[in-house]
């Protein structure tokens, strides 16, 4: 990300996948942008004075302050409409925004899960959970390079945190999930995903 001086600026997670979406949106877009890598527990006043539930990411735009994950990166791709990360007609739209949501509730959700789960027996569940959901998936990916289209969009910059971090979520996929794995590798390959990677999440894959 570039350091030059920037009117926005945004508070991030090093390590969790909604403050990676944004940042892969970011990279993708160019757009300069302070980033302050920031850690649960941790967070500097002027965060807390932000965001009245002390969550990452933040987004600080003037006198804006955004603080879903999602709205964040839906008000940056119609900020900064180049390149576009959504569909122009209402229906794609509304799909894509569907896909968004069921994989926030059905992937983010056992994400978080996964991490703040003490319990280790309950941990290997929910490994189990989220790999089978993903599985259950397999046949969307094989309809186009990226997820239901032929160009990257924020559908891809919300799957690509969870496939990054099978390997440290201790999750393989099976042979028959071959077209995810190829799809990973094509996403993975984009020069801005890689822009968008904190050295947290560079650690938790051989690049």
């Amino acid at each position: 990300m570039s350091s030059r001086r920037s009117i926005m600026t945004l508070f991030s997670a090093p390590n969790d996948p909604w403050s990676h979406r944004t940042r892969i949106v970011l990279a993708e877009k160019g757009i300069s942008i302070d980033i302050v890598s920031v850690e649960a527990g941790r967070f500097p006043e002027d965060l807390l004075d932000l965001n009245p539930y002390h969550s990452v990411p933040t987004l600080v735009d003037r006198d804006l302050v955004l603080y879903d994950s999602r709205v964040i990166i839906e008000y940056l791709d119609e900020r900064f409409p180049h390149p576009p990360l959504m569909p122009v007609d209402p229906v794609s739209r509304a799909q894509f925004r569907l896909a968004l949501y069921r994989i926030e509730r059905d992937w983010y959700s056992l994400a978080r899960q996964i991490d703040t789960e003490p319990d280790k027996k309950q941990t290997v569940k929910l490994k189990k959970i989220l790999r089978d959901t993903i599985l259950q998936s397999t046949d969307l990916f094989k309809v186009k390079p990226y997820f239901l289209s032929d160009e990257f969009s924020l559908v891809d910059a919300t799957i690509a945190p969870i496939l990054w971090r099978l390997p440290h979520y201790e999750i393989d996929l099976p042979p028959q999930a071959q077209p995810i794995e190829k799809y990973a590798q094509l996403v993975f390959a984009r020069p801005a995903f890689r822009e968008g990677l904190s050295e947290r999440e560079q650690e938790m894959r051989l690049l």
